[in-house]
């Protein structure tokens, strides 16, 4: 992005916006309050479950950074994500996903949407003539992660946007790993979805989630009558939304040294002989696509993906990085410290082992979330060291 969003001074001239505590809202009127009901866009205020001026806020932000008209704030990522489809399907409907995805947005679409009559097509999404052929009249959506989860394939938006447009499906994509690197809507993204637990908190805290969209999609996801985040009821916190809030002032700068650092590591650890995925390398079949699509200002970005071979040589691994202080041993992403996964294991155990192996998942893969290490050479000197020790 060329500019950072602008954060509003609020009503009491606070540099940060106002903690409004409160649960519901005070009318001026009892028509007010009857026509807010129905519907009309007042702007007022009626009760935290619809929106709170402290969520809303930092809703503006992320609508900012994603260069939407709007955002609403839910309760983690995977309520964003099953509020926005929801929003846009029906008994009937279908959904063509990337198959390299979050293992708990895999469980969510194999075992929970068909429950609902939804159906998802599970797709290469860099196969673009399979993301066509699995289109029916019924598509409503196309999902997938900008950057996937854990294998890091970069998906080619403009393409895929095409794709659903012309079968008049609504291209969502989930850009947790990538804040400020890739902005979805440049390339035709309808609506853009972030886990706020990731990155853009980046103090592994809380769980929140967002949806970015239109004005009109975001207003219908908190209609009274119809709207799923006001019917089904992910409410985030207005003390945590103060907290990420504040925390956002200072991604763009995190971003751009998580990337550093993923940059310096990726390169070293290749250059030592190791297999590592990470799109910032000019030999990754994606490295192309990825500054293509990139705002380059920010890096490639913090996670990585290293190859071990086998599971008991990337367990050995990982323990060894934990003893020598390089990591912690846990799932997420986007913390200070580097943390580390098998995700074969955890974060990506939930998808089948056939489905694993078709991925090119194996479970001797380690994925690295980078931290915001300054000494960042000591650390690749320690990870190419327990490499050797355990590959021996």
């Amino acid at each position: 992005m060329d500019k950072q969003p602008n954060f509003q001074i609020d009503a009491y001239h606070g540099v940060n916006p106002s903690v409004c505590d409160s649960s519901t809202f005070a009318f001026s009127d009892p028509q007010t309050m009857k026509a807010t009901f129905e519907g009309d866009p007042t702007g007022c205020f009626l009760y935290a479950r619809h929106s709170n001026p402290t969520t809303t806020a930092l809703g503006q932000s992320l609508a900012a950074m994603e260069e939407t008209e709007a955002a609403v704030i839910t309760a983690s990522g995977m309520s964003a994500i099953t509020c926005a489809l929801l929003q846009m399907c029906e008994s009937g409907d279908e959904i063509v996903s990337s198959r390299t995805i979050y293992g708990g947005t895999y469980a969510l679409f194999k075992n929970i949407f068909p429950r609902f009559g939804i159906t998802v097509r599970f797709v290469d999404m860099t196969d673009h003539e399979a993301v066509k052929s699995a289109m029916t009249e019924r598509t409503k959506a196309v999902f997938f992660e900008a950057v996937s989860n854990p294998l890091l394939d970069v998906v080619d938006l403009s393409a895929i946007g095409a794709i659903a447009h012309n079968g008049n499906a609504q291209m969502v994509v989930d850009n947790t790993f990538t804040p400020y690197i890739l902005t979805p809507t440049k390339f035709g993204a309808d609506v853009v979805i972030h886990s706020l637990t990731k990155y853009i908190n980046g103090s592994s805290d809380c769980i929140a989630g967002a949806i970015c969209g239109t004005r009109e999609f975001c207003d219908a996801l908190i209609s009274v009558s119809s709207g799923m985040c006001m019917l089904l009821g992910p409410t985030l916190d207005p003390l945590r939304a103060a907290s990420i809030h504040k925390n956002f002032g200072t991604l763009d700068l995190r971003m751009i040294q998580h990337s550093r650092n993923g940059m310096h590591i990726a390169r070293y650890l290749s250059h030592a002989g190791m297999k590592v995925f990470y799109p910032g390398l000019e030999q990754n079949r994606h490295h192309k696509l990825m500054v293509s699509q990139m705002n380059s200002h920010y890096g490639f970005g913090g996670m990585l993906v290293l190859d071990l071979g086998e599971e008991a040589t990337a367990r050995q691994y990982m323990i060894r990085l934990s003893d020598a202080g390089v990591g912690i041993i846990a799932v997420s992403l986007g913390y200070h410290k580097t943390l580390m996964s098998n995700p074969g294991n955890s974060t990506s155990s939930e998808i089948p082992e056939k489905q694993r192996d078709q991925m090119g998942l194996t479970t001797g893969f380690v994925r690295m979330s980078m931290g915001l290490d300054q000494d960042i050479q000591d650390v690749a000197e320690k990870m190419e060291s327990a490499w050797k020790a355990v590959s021996k």
